[in-house]
């Protein structure tokens, strides 16, 4: 039986796949195996003693103490493309809403009164006129599974794409229109689009990419969209960019103090993935990857460890999470001498690895003690 926690409201579609094996709650004091969650904030939490697994319903991580976790042998998942249409959706219709000044013109014909309104919108419907986004050309700064799916409707559109990410996966390069240009740098695509979208996690690396000097590379007029993260736009910078008439308008799904009530901006209050087919597909993405783990021990989705998986159809099963070093396997090979090892995968990523042992023998209670003492190893796990 596993302890799942869930610290913000999951969908049940989601929590049905758990099964009976499973006990749900969200007592924040429960000494839980696993946490699923969309945007609680973790950092200051004390993590279940427990707990060997964290799943993000949803894609960004930096709500979780991700290192903490790592440190601590506990794996991160998240929920890659679970969310992307919803979020694709809302950047078009964000590029609309910057293009045509439809919100100002729905509160100037809300305040309209009389019997002669159908003349007033007539005479004044001049002042709310904008721009049609074909034609125009959509800068994408990350390809993945939202960049994606952005620039496939933009082409649909009729726009003019250009994209960039020097990560683009094989995988993701396929689901690319070939009509999308692939830049080499960022410089290419500020320096060419009228539209510029950021769709990158937020990292020290990422943050504030789109300030100053960025800017200073664009068109004049450009429209800037964020519905990743906000601290990937340096605010003070996009301000004085709107103020000077460099940026026409800034469209951001994060509103703050600094962003609200503010000429040029338009705050969108966090929508992206707030509808209830995203939050479904991510609830039952979130559900599927932490019970493969705490059932099997199969990685798929984590942030902090490798995508590791074996078929689990043998007598015995361990996992070790353990530190990317050389020399280690046959320490653990050594460990287990005293039963068959059928088979056996180790994936690394980074300073970590992870190790998934089959075994034709139950797992001695000794080899896990000699496992779990050893430096490399920063914890072992026995599935069955």
């Amino acid at each position: 039986m596993f302890n799942i926690l869930t610290l913000n409201k999951i969908a049940k579609c989601g929590l049905d796949k758990l099964g009976d094996n499973y006990t749900i709650t969200d007592d924040v004091a429960a000494n839980a195996d696993g946490i699923i969650l969309r945007s609680y904030k973790m950092h200051d939490m004390e993590l279940p003693s427990n707990l060997k697994a964290i799943a993000r319903a949803g894609a960004g991580t930096n709500n979780i103490p991700t290192d903490k976790c790592t440190e601590q042998g506990i794996v991160v998942f998240n929920t890659p493309g679970a969310n992307a249409n919803a979020v694709k959706e809302l950047v078009i219709a964000g590029m609309l809403l910057a293009s045509r000044d439809v919100i100002g013109g729905v509160e100037w014909a809300n305040t309209l009164t009389g019997d002669d309104v159908d003349k007033q919108v007539e005479k004044g419907k001049s002042n709310f006129a904008g721009c049609e986004i074909k034609g125009k050309t959509l800068g994408i700064i990350g390809l993945g599974a939202i960049g994606i799916l952005v620039a496939n409707a933009a082409y649909a559109l009729g726009m003019d794409v250009i994209g960039y990410d020097p990560y683009l996966s094989v995988d993701s390069a396929l689901k690319l229109s070939r009509h999308v240009k692939k830049a080499n740098t960022p410089d290419e695509v500020y320096a060419a689009a009228d539209y510029i979208t950021i769709h990158v996690p937020l990292m020290d690396s990422t943050r504030n990419t789109i300030n100053a000097e960025t800017i200073s590379q664009m068109k004049d007029g450009v429209v800037i969209l964020n519905f990743a993260r906000g601290g990937l736009v340096n605010n003070a910078d996009i301000k004085k960019a709107i103020a000077d008439g460099k940026v026409k308008k800034y469209v951001v799904d994060f509103s703050d103090s600094e962003t609200v009530n503010q000429k040029g901006i338009i705050n969108i209050p966090h929508l992206g993935a707030s509808t209830e087919e995203s939050e479904d597909n991510c609830a039952v993405m979130a559900s599927e990857e932490i019970a493969d783990f705490l059932e099997n021990g199969n990685i798929l989705n984590s942030v902090n460890l490798p995508n590791c998986s074996l078929p689990n159809d043998n007598v015995g099963r361990i996992t070790i999470i353990h530190k990317n070093v050389p020399n280690v396997i046959a320490k653990y090979t050594e460990a287990l001498s005293s039963v068959n090892i059928s088979d056996m995968i180790n994936k690394s990523r980074g300073d970590v690895a992870y190790t998934i042992i089959n075994t034709d023998h139950a797992i001695p209670a000794d080899a896990v003690e000699k496992l779990s003492n050893m430096d490399s190893v920063i914890r072992v796990r026995v599935i069955k």
